[in-house]
C-alpha cells in the first residue's frame, strides 16, 4: 500500500467532511480516487454495501475501465483525505504502480464473488425456485470474459477502455 500511495504524491488531494460525496452513483465523472485516511461507505441505492478505512482503497476504477456510469456513491462517514485522478480512464492505461494494485484489488473481488456464488450454488442446488437461478449467473459471469491476448498472438487495445 505503502508503494501506491508514494507513486500518488503529487497528484490532487482532496479532503471532504462527513457526509461529503466522493462519487455519486450514475453518470460517468471520469475520476477516480486513493484513500489516503479516513472511513469512506459504499452505497447501492440507500443500501450500504461496505464501510473501507484501508489507505490505498481505490474507487471510482471500474466505471474507468468499463466506461460507464458509476455503480455506487463513496461517501466520507467521517473527515477524509484522498487523491483525486480526474481522467482516470488515461492514467489506467499508462501501466503504472496504481494500475497493478487496481488488478489486484478487482482479481480479489472477483475471487470473493465466484467463492460466494459457488458455495450459494452447493447450497441450493436441485432448487426449482430463483436460487436455482445461480447455475445462470455464474454461467453469465463466465461467459463475459474475453481473453485480451492468446498464446502466440500480440497484445492489441481495447478501444472500448
Amino acid at each position: 500500500m505503502d508503494g501506491v500511495l508514494a507513486f500518488c504524491e503529487g497528484l490532487p488531494l482532496d479532503r471532504f467532511e462527513a457526509g461529503g460525496v466522493l462519487i455519486a452513483e450514475g453518470p460517468a465523472s471520469g475520476r477516480m480516487f486513493i484513500l489516503v485516511d479516513g472511513t469512506i461507505e459504499v452505497l447501492r441505492g440507500e443500501t450500504q454495501v461496505a464501510e473501507i478505512t484501508e489507505p490505498g482503497a481505490v474507487f471510482g476504477e471500474m466505471a474507468a475501465l468499463l466506461g460507464g456510469a458509476h455503480t455506487a456513491t463513496v461517501r466520507a462517514v467521517g473527515p477524509v483525505t484522498a487523491y483525486r485522478i480526474d481522467d482516470a480512464k488515461a492514467f489506467m492505461r499508462t501501466g503504472n504502480e496504481v494500475v497493478y494494485h487496481v488488478a489486484t484489488i478487482l482479481a480479489r473481488r472477483l475471487q470473493d464473488a465466484t467463492t460466494y456464488l459457488a458455495d450459494f450454488k452447493r447450497q441450493f442446488a436441485g432448487r426449482n425456485d430463483h436460487f436455482g437461478l445461480v447455475d445462470e449467473v455464474l454461467e453469465a459471469l463466465v461467459q463475459r470474459q474475453r481473453p485480451a491476448v492468446s498464446v502466440g498472438s500480440t497484445l492489441k487495445s481495447d478501444p472500448r477502455l
